[in-house]
């Protein structure tokens, strides 16, 4: 068998102190899993968490470029923690969700908010919105034989050195095991799968020229120029 032309390269991301890399097979975010950034979005619920997701090839290497992406005038940073899949699986129990965990790391989920409205209004999907290139900025991956299960820790992103956003990973509204849990009762997970956690409020617009910088307390960070 031969392709018809090059197969694209595997995406991946590093992994932090090594030189091997972490092959990605899906990017899923859940929505709104700060009570406040629920909030500050228009909604004060808990209900059950929902997921989107990205292409595997939307990620970005902190230290990269962010171009700005076409049909918005609205661009939104929300700063998160990603969860690596390790070990695959389906109707995951809650108390087993950790053993499936490879690593954690810190990504940011850029967001068109004007193309997100749009489709809100019109009843349709988000992925103009949120699956755009290059709207998966992402840090090396900390596997979990080297900083444990974070359960809580500072997570923050500046603007130009200028907090935008502080929290806590203690305030999400589901944590890591929950998570995973809601997510393997609609999809097989897999090694290979990230996991975007959601954002703390503060999210708000970026320009051409700013500089992102973040990070969470025992994680790592990550920093991305918008071009």
């Amino acid at each position: 068998m031969s392709f018809v032309f090059p197969a694209p390269p595997t995406a991946s991301v590093e992994v932090a102190g090594t030189e091997d890399r972490f092959p990605v097979r899906r990017i899923y975010c859940i929505g709104r899993n700060y009570l406040a950034h629920r909030k500050e979005m228009g909604n004060d619920d808990r209900t059950p968490p929902f997921f989107f997701q990205k292409p595997a090839d939307a990620l970005l290497p902190t230290g990269g470029e962010f171009p700005y992406p076409p049909q918005s005038d609205n661009v939104h940073h929300e700063i998160e923690l990603v969860i690596a899949i390790g070990k695959g699986g389906k109707e995951i129990a809650v108390e087993d969700a950790l053993d499936h965990v490879f690593g954690y790391s810190v990504g940011l989920d850029m967001t068109r908010r004007d193309q997100q409205s749009k489709a809100k209004d019109a009843g349709k999907p988000w992925e103009a919105a949120k699956a755009f290139d290059h709207s998966a900025p992402i840090a090396p991956i900390r596997p979990v034989s080297e900083i444990g299960h974070p359960a809580a820790g500072r997570i923050w992103l500046n603007v130009n050195g200028e907090a935008r956003q502080d929290s806590d990973l203690d305030l999400q509204i589901w944590n890591v095991q929950e998570g995973i849990a809601h997510l393997s009762k609609l999809y097989e997970v897999m090694p290979g799968d990230l996991i975007y956690t959601g954002t703390p409020d503060g999210v708000g617009a970026i320009k051409v020229g700013d500089v992102m910088s973040g990070g969470i307390d025992g994680i790592g960070e990550v920093e991305i120029t918008v071009v």
